[in-house]
């Protein structure tokens, strides 16, 4: 799941990209409120985490210009500013949230994903065969029983899960989990080596196909019958 950052404090960017990451979801960055529209328009992100104060561009002016073009992307306002009428103003102009800095992670999260929540059709659960994957309340199921996956792991299977039965490069797994590094191939195969572990194998299923020369699938592997 892809989010945008929009925050010119380098620090504060840097840390919300590696604290998101961890948590599976996919993270832009951009500094500025120009960029910030241009990232918004061109990609197709779950939630925008846009802080106010920012150069070029004013957080407000953001968010009026792309409520203004239609964009209805859930946006949650991070600021400085602790007033009513502050608040108020980034609301009306058409921000869906409100966090005053200093916030603590675990509360960016949870507003996270409640506008996420609110924001996704009751659809968005992904099914292969008896493989079900959540991506708004991160949660994978084989049959009704829960399956305990890591950020990472999560992030595979959910990408794997949008084009059931269709292969997905190593090439592009890699591009977007990590899109902003050069990673490893070796920790994408360990990654699913791990997942085969918990989605199949203790089902005896094996739904998490390697396709040689075009990358991994999901497919919709059912239980033998006796």
């Amino acid at each position: 799941m892809r989010v945008l950052v929009v925050e010119d404090e380098a620090d504060l960017a840097a840390a919300l990209k590696v604290g998101l990451g961890a948590e599976g979801y996919t993270v832009d960055v951009c500094r500025d409120g120009l960029a910030a529209v241009q990232f918004a328009l061109d990609g197709e992100y779950a939630a925008i985490i846009l802080d106010l104060m920012i150069p070029h561009q004013s957080g407000y002016s953001v968010i009026s210009q792309l409520r203004t073009l239609g964009l209805d992307t859930p946006i949650l306002v991070l600021t400085a500013k602790s007033g009513v009428l502050d608040q108020t103003e980034a609301l009306d102009t058409g921000a869906d949230d409100y966090l005053t800095k200093p916030f603590l992670f675990p509360v960016l999260l949870a507003r996270l994903r409640a506008l996420v929540r609110r924001a996704s059709p009751a659809s968005s659960t992904r099914e292969v065969g008896d493989l079900v994957i959540d991506p708004v309340n991160r949660t994978c199921l084989r049959g009704d029983t829960p399956i305990s996956l890591t950020p990472l792991e999560f992030g595979i299977v959910e990408i794997l899960a949008r084009t059931p039965h269709e292969p997905v490069s190593k090439s592009r797994l890699l591009a977007l989990l990590w899109p902003a590094q050069e990673p490893d191939p070796n920790v994408l195969e360990a990654r699913i080596l791990s997942l085969r572990r918990k989605i199949d194998t203790p089902f005896g299923r094996h739904s998490l196909d390697t396709v040689r020369g075009h990358g991994y699938r999901l497919i919709a592997d059912r239980p033998a019958r006796d």
